[in-house]
């Protein structure tokens, strides 16, 4: 594994790739679920194929009232997890590389990322794909893996790298949860004793609602069990066309119960995949 601490060093090293070449984009704070995107990289890439993870907080998809200066950080264990995980580079620039001074670029996609987290934080998606172009400008993937747990986010990204003929695969990999049903995420380690206990009880929520058979009753089924369950209203509740993210009156097509909510001072987000068949797509 090599630690690369420049764009130089990173659009140098994609020159010397055998290929493929595969990224996983990351915030840092790795952790289990992090793991497998790197594993699914590494089959992707193949033996000889090259597996980039980058970390970068990046400042742009976080509001003015979030957790940029707190998001966590933790370099040491990072790198030791995408060593064991046979990692081929790190890529680990500063927001200095990635937003040089004057940098007035930025790249936004208008229809995936309207509601949802879209609704609620403005601007979010327009930092996401702004740094994620830049990634794949700089290492210059032949496919990228992303979490399906943040499904809205995946969605966003497939489309940008679409309508911008990047020639990337956008690929997602399932969500990694523990063994409770959380989803894993690096805020997870934000929750007190409490707030994690009732923290299990939003997937459980949603796992059950879903299991209705009218959109309209599932939303409602999945608010009041949030709200139950987790002592906190969701900030939203919905179910949408998989594809597509609009809202949907029937189950008539694949479908994805989506959901955040806000559990102290921490904010979660899950999904639930459905079928018209209710089996799992």
């Amino acid at each position: 594994m090599r630690t690369l601490g420049t764009v130089a060093e990173a659009v140098e090293f994609r020159r010397n790739c055998s290929s493929p070449v595969v990224l996983v984009p990351t915030m840092g704070a790795l952790h289990a679920g992090h793991a497998a995107l790197i594993d699914a990289a590494r089959i992707r890439a193949g033996k000889n194929g090259t597996v980039v993870v980058s970390i970068f907080v990046n400042p742009t998809q976080f509001g003015a009232k979030e957790d940029l200066a707190d998001y966590p950080r933790t370099p040491e264990a990072d790198l030791k997890i995408c060593a064991e995980r046979g990692t081929d580079a790190v890529f680990v620039p500063t927001a200095e590389e990635m937003y040089p001074p004057g940098d007035a670029t930025s790249i936004e996609e208008t229809a995936l990322s309207r509601g949802l987290c879209g609704a609620q934080r403005p601007g979010h998606f327009r930092g996401v794909c702004t740094v994620v172009a830049k990634l794949f400008n700089i290492v210059r993937p032949d496919a990228a893996i992303f979490g399906e747990k943040d499904f809205q986010q995946l969605a966003v990204v497939r489309r940008m790298a679409r309508d911008l003929f990047f020639g990337i695969e956008v690929a997602g990999h399932p969500t990694v949860r523990e063994a409770d049903g959380l989803a894993m995420s690096s805020r997870n380690r934000y929750l007190s004793t409490d707030e994690r206990a009732r923290a299990a009880q939003f997937p459980a929520a949603l796992t059950c609602a879903a299991k209705e058979t009218n959109p309209a009753v599932i939303i409602s089924k999945a608010t009041d069990l949030i709200t139950r369950g987790t002592g906190s209203s969701p900030e939203y509740v919905a179910v949408v066309d998989a594809e597509t993210l609009e809202p949907l009156q029937a189950l008539d097509r694949p479908a994805v119960l989506a959901a955040a909510v806000k559990i102290g001072q921490t904010r979660l987000i899950d999904n639930v995949r459905i079928a018209p068949s209710h089996g799992k797509i």
